[in-house]
């Protein structure tokens, strides 16, 4: 081997290994960042990373661009495992040229995109762009509408993950947008379409990046990152816990871990863990911990909607979408934006074979000209779409309340539920008990004239409306439910129904694809 051409491949890799420079490189470790290819190494399996394309550069000459030349040209990217499962990885570099986007960098990622459905992995993009690289023009354009292409043919066929660690601005923000989880960090990681200056010169209203698209307004108001992280570390390892519940693509089962936890557990503390007071909150989330495998749960979307809950757990170490109303918050009415986080992760989850478990606790939808005006008709409808286009094996569990339109896009039996229970003290019924009997026995409230005879007949009418129309016996008397069951069961019973739901086979009609209700 000649020693020269070998000291030259050394040389070569060395340099694009360097990034932008040790003084772009100095300057990003003092913002408490990493480089692209310290966020790969700690995202993958030690020494699992193998790097394509490293020596790739542009082919600008505009503007002074043929001095500023970089090996690999703002991108690392390549495959790897992550807990020995493959992962396709590009990290963008924003030493190079602020990480911009050029034509050659966009055929990096293609070509990684490319491998990924090919292989059947997920592709995980570590996204730290300034956007388009303005002097190439169009042609950086095109690139990013390449890149939006295979996002869009991608989609539900592997998982796709966004990290934002930086900058992601103008048309950058559509490839996270088209992916199925984002992930942003607390400093230096913000999104949005135009910044403050353009936004000033435009409205005239002055605006902060943070206020404008970072990770806390995307957490809580937009909705737009499912997850954020107050470090690049637990963002990564977030990134890889995410990856262990999901398979490497819509073909392939959901992993199946060995469960230390016992499946047929009784936890007798459910028994008592509602108040007696029905119309009394509680935290949803305590039941969700004491059911699944060793209380793990990694919810999604956590700051926004609080309503309902979205995540994801173990059953006897097979992993469940967790979707449940959340009694703590806003009583747990459905709104615009708990509809539509909830029918999006439903529609993860039917896309890529993981078992759904709902936990009914709901009143109903949210009232008023503001929701009404808002669409909530539309997004109502998303979550029905969702439920009642999914195959995936269904258990639902009305914990509580289930009134009227809330009822049935909680994935009732009617929407394809599979196995439909209730604990003992549900209500099931076109609406609650006091609202009904003012609607059915108003005239004769109103004949009454002493108070106290008003007060006892409406506590009569209502106690007899529960009876006859809101226990669970009614809709299990029907065939709506399947089983009314005592609280302490419900993991072994939720165990068991998903154990006898692996071998379902449901398809849906022959359709190019469906017009879900945007």
């Amino acid at each position: 081997m000649d020693q020269a051409k070998l000291q030259r491949l050394v040389d070569n890799r060395n340099q694009a290994l360097a990034c932008g420079g040790e003084a772009a490189v100095e300057k990003h470790h003092a913002k408490g960042c990493y480089t692209c290819r310290e966020r790969i190494n700690m995202l993958l399996d030690e020494g699992s990373f193998e790097e394509v394309n490293m020596f790739l550069t542009h082919r600008c000459h505009d503007f002074g661009m043929e001095k500023k030349i970089f090996l690999g040209d703002g991108v690392a990217c390549g495959s790897g495992t992550i807990d020995g499962r493959l992962v396709y990885v590009f990290a963008q570099d924003s030493t190079v040229i602020g990480g911009s986007l050029s034509e050659t960098m966009a055929q990096k990622m293609c070509n990684i995109m490319d491998q990924a459905m090919k292989m059947g992995a997920p592709i995980i993009g570590l996204n730290d762009s300034g956007g388009a690289r303005v002097q190439e023009g169009a042609c950086a354009l095109a690139g990013y509408g390449e890149v939006f292409e295979r996002n869009i043919l991608a989609s539900g066929v592997v998982p796709q993950i966004s990290v934002i660690f930086g900058p992601c601005a103008g048309g950058a923000v559509y490839s996270p947008a088209l992916t199925d989880f984002i992930m942003m960090t607390e400093q230096n990681s913000y999104m949005f379409i135009t910044g403050p200056k353009i936004v000033k010169s435009v409205t005239n209203e002055d605006v902060t990046v943070e206020q404008l698209g970072g990770a806390k307004i995307h957490a809580t108001k937009s909705g737009v990152t499912h997850f954020v992280a107050s470090t690049e570390e637990e963002a990564l390892a977030t990134v890889r816990r995410l990856v262990s519940f999901i398979p490497q693509n819509n073909m392939e089962e959901t992993p199946l871990v060995e469960c230390t936890d016992d499946p047929m557990r009784m936890e007798d503390g459910l028994n008592d863990i509602l108040p007696d007071d029905p119309n009394k909150p509680y935290n949803m989330k305590d039941i969700i911990n004491l059911i699944v495998d060793n209380g793990d749960f990694l919810e999604v979307h956590k700051d926004y909607a609080k309503n309902i809950i979205c995540g994801f757990a173990r059953f006897n170490g097979r992993s469940t979408g967790i979707i449940a109303n959340q009694p703590g918050w806003l009583a747990g009415v459905l709104d615009c934006d708990a509809s539509r986080k909830a029918a999006r992760f439903v529609r993860f989850c039917d896309a890529f074979n993981i078992q759904i478990l709902t936990l009914v606790d709901v009143p109903g939808f949210l009232c008023g000209t503001g929701q009404e005006y808002a669409g909530i008709i539309d997004h109502g409808a998303k979550l029905m779409f969702a439920y009642g286009e999914a195959t995936v094996p269904k258990v639902t569990v009305t914990i509580r309340k289930s009134y009227g339109g809330s009822h049935l896009v909680m994935s009732c039996k009617q929407l394809r539920g599979d196995m439909c229970y209730a604990w003992p003290n549900a209500e099931i019924a076109v609406m609650g008990a006091s609202g009904a009997v003012a609607l059915l026995q108003g005239k004769a409230i109103k004949a009454i004239e002493d108070p106290e005879e008003k007060k006892k007949f409406i506590a009569e009418k209502e106690e007899e409306y529960k009876h006859l129309f809101s226990s669970p016996y009614q809709a299990a008397n029907r065939g709506y439910i399947d089983d009314v069951i005592e609280p302490r069961t419900t993991r072994a019973r939720i165990i068991n129904a998903f154990e006898k739901l692996q071998t379902k086979r449901l398809a849906n009609p022959a359709k190019k694809h469906s017009n879900i209700p945007l």
